[in-house]
């Protein structure tokens, strides 16, 4: 019953969760994270799928994907929505509005919004007329976007309060990190202008999350586009071309206050969350390359500090690029209650689960292999502090073999599911997991124990756990 999203496309994005019919009345989203909760399960999920990159001369697209379990069409793809040009890399998406503008009765969560990381360009889609097909409603061009702002390679977009978009952009048009800012959309998708004050950009952009209780967003650093886009290159990291800095903006006004500088624990740092408490002065960022799970926090005096909560160690291999491998945490997500969080090793290849109550001591509860370069059958195999060799088991499931490495999550409202995509970016896909890219992704769906941790239960159980959609 279960199938690959696609066979030839490659599952580039988190998946953007929709649920049918679960727009609350009085505005869109819920009140509170805990309220979400309770909210109707996921019916249909909207997933990103790139032929960019791939050799195929075929338009990116969007899958709507079926998770209703019963529904006759149930873990397929019904439908798919191409973009109307060649070589976008549709990548990360967001909504028009969400709990941001709860208690608004004219905003209405409706529109999905796909930034193109490689053209620039900005697709809005219409979910409303047809949820189970949605259809392109307008493009925002890149020669817009330039000529209005400077910026290029949109990557995050956040719906704000207000009804505009915010769209972090990680370059400019010839992709140097130091043209990088924040885009501003209004709520009928025109360019506003850049949100950040003048001559307050960050060193770096990637990700980005606000805060509004403690008037504060802070943003990450992925690198400069010149230099990701050609594939991952060591001694760009050495050249100082990848980044390693968090920016603290005062929220709204778009001042750059503080940037912290995460030094060689630091490395790449993408992913970016607070607790979901908005009176909570805490959260995490994943830093990629160091594969550290690293806690930030609002001190006594108002500025920001940082710690690493979690390290995740390198392994020594035979057979790879390098003598030692690391694990390259590429996204994480926390639970709407914030007892759990949930990252992924792209590299190693697992999904791990921590109860995060005290988020000063995460505590790891779950963990489950779907994929990565150390598998059992891999001519890369790793090696213990004995000398003895050892490789992953990575089941089939429902008779797939698993591709790649997990690289994107997103969770149901209660908690209880996490689907979980495999592909990074087109040429870093190429570079180290060649085989998606001729054979195509899949997207996962895990089901998560909240109350003892997936670790709780067999690995025969957590295979029967685990589907392929």
């Amino acid at each position: 019953m279960a199938t690959a999203v696609d066979q030839h496309a490659s599952v580039s994005e988190k998946v953007s969760p929709a649920v049918k019919h679960g727009f609350c009345g009085k505005g869109p989203g819920y009140a509170t994270p805990i309220e979400a909760m309770s909210g109707p399960r996921e019916a249909l999920l909207y997933v990103t799928c790139v032929y960019s990159g791939t050799g195929r001369e075929k338009p990116d697209f969007l899958a709507t994907v079926d998770v209703d379990p019963s529904s006759p069409t149930y873990s397929k793809v019904i439908h798919r929505l191409p973009m109307p040009y060649l070589g976008d890399e549709l990548h990360h998406s967001g909504w028009n509005a969400c709990s941001s503008c709860h208690g608004d009765p004219s905003a209405e969560r409706r529109f999905l919004i796909l930034p193109s990381l490689v053209s620039g360009r900005i697709y809005v889609i219409d979910t409303l007329a047809n949820r189970r097909a949605p259809s392109l409603h307008k493009v925002v061009e890149p020669a817009d976007i330039i000529q209005k702002t400077g910026l290029a390679f949109p990557h995050t977009s956040h719906c704000l309060a207000s009804g505009d978009l915010l769209i972090s952009c990680l370059g400019d048009k010839d992709g140097n990190a130091e043209g990088n800012g924040f885009l501003l959309l209004d709520s009928e998708f025109n360019v506003k202008g850049r949100w950040e004050k003048p001559g307050h950009s960050p060193p770096f952009g990637y990700d980005f999350w606000y805060q509004p209780r403690h008037k504060t967003m802070i943003s990450t650093s992925w690198g400069a586009p010149a230099a990701f886009t050609k594939g991952f290159n060591l001694q760009h990291v050495a050249d100082g071309l990848y980044g390693r800095h968090l920016s603290v903006y005062s929220w709204p006004d778009g001042e750059l206050k503080q940037t912290l500088d995460l030094g060689n624990t630091g490395l790449l740092p993408l992913e970016i969350r607070f607790l979901h408490d908005p009176s909570k002065d805490t959260g995490f960022v994943g830093c990629a390359l160091t594969s550290n799970m690293v806690r930030f926090f609002k001190t006594e005096d108002g500025s920001w500090s940082h710690e690493v909560a979690i390290s995740v160690q390198p392994l020594k291999v035979q057979n790879w690029i390098l003598p030692e491998m690391p694990a390259l945490i590429t996204d994480f997500l926390i639970s709407l209650d914030d007892r759990y969080f949930y990252f992924v090793n792209w590299l190693h290849g697992d999904v791990r689960q921590y109860n995060i109550e005290d988020p000063k001591k995460p505590v790891l509860t779950g963990q489950v292999w779907v994929g990565g370069l150390i598998r059992k059958g891999s001519p890369i195999v790793a090696e213990r502090e004995d000398g003895k060799q050892f490789q992953f088991d990575v089941p089939e499931v429902q008779g797939n073999r698993l591709r790649g490495g997990p690289q994107m999550i997103q969770s149901s409202l209660d908690g209880k599911r996490l689907y979980v995509t495999n592909s990074l970016f087109s040429v870093w896909d190429r570079q180290f997991y060649p085989e998606m890219l001729e054979k195509g992704s899949h997207m996962l769906q895990i089901d998560v124990d909240t109350e003892k941790g997936v670790s709780m239960a067999s690995e025969e159980e957590i295979v029967r756990q685990m589907k392929a959609l």
